[in-house]
């Protein structure tokens, strides 16, 4: 059996809040969690309208049911969410989703001009958007990682050259049941190997969007 690999185009969705205008005082591309959708993750962050923020919330190109068949049967329960890798073809994953998101920050930000951009990564996003900054086609100003942290095999030399002027931060709930102490260890010795201190902040809660903290951000 030879294993055999084919480029083709294919479509992609994302979900917007807000529209780019003279007024538009920041872009926010935001990355959703596994298992999540775009169109219901990109609506916790409605209070970025009311300051003239826009947002961007792509989704991920793999989707799947949450139950498997038996449970489905049971429950009726058809709700899908979407991934944006496994460890399946990781490689190739990696790549198309970061082909698709220069795509779309260069779609976006051809009407936005040179307006401020946050880059934002929600748990299993936050590998995903250290990944995307990291390929060094996208001009932004500030990353945060939010209920997750860098990915291990992140290019540390590209990644330092990419990071070093960049305003970056890792924010999470007290009571995240996904963050453990060795997590944190890790995310601090990847920090270290690229020669930054992202600033930490944290909000009583658990593995969500804290509205309250999102507006220190503005």
């Amino acid at each position: 059996m030879e294993h055999q690999t084919l480029l083709f185009t294919c479509q992609a969705r994302y979900f917007q809040l807000g529209t780019i205008t003279p007024n538009t005082s920041q872009v926010w591309f935001v990355l959703h969690g596994y298992g999540q959708l775009a169109q219901y993750f990109v609506q916790k962050f409605k209070v970025l309208q009311d300051h003239n923020i826009c947002v961007i919330a792509p989704e991920a190109l793999s989707r799947f049911y949450l139950e498997d068949v038996a449970s489905r049967m049971q429950s009726g329960n058809n709700r899908v969410g979407a991934t944006w890798m496994t460890k399946e073809n990781r490689e190739m994953d990696i790549q198309n989703y970061v082909i698709y998101l220069n795509a779309l920050y260069q779609k976006v930000m051809t009407s936005a001009g040179t307006v401020p951009v946050t880059i934002l990564g929600f748990s299993q996003g936050s590998a995903t958007a250290s990944r995307w900054v990291a390929d060094g086609h996208v001009a932004f100003q500030r990353l945060i990682l939010w209920a997750g942290i860098f990915p291990p095999d992140m290019n540390i030399d590209v990644s330092k050259k990419v990071l070093h002027d960049k305003d970056t931060y890792v924010v999470y709930g007290k009571s995240d049941p996904f963050l453990k102490d060795s997590r944190f260890a890790e995310m601090n010795a990847i920090a270290a190997s690229l020669g930054i201190m992202p600033r930490v902040i944290t909000f009583e809660g658990k593995h969500d969007i804290d509205q309250a903290t999102l507006l220190k951000f503005i």
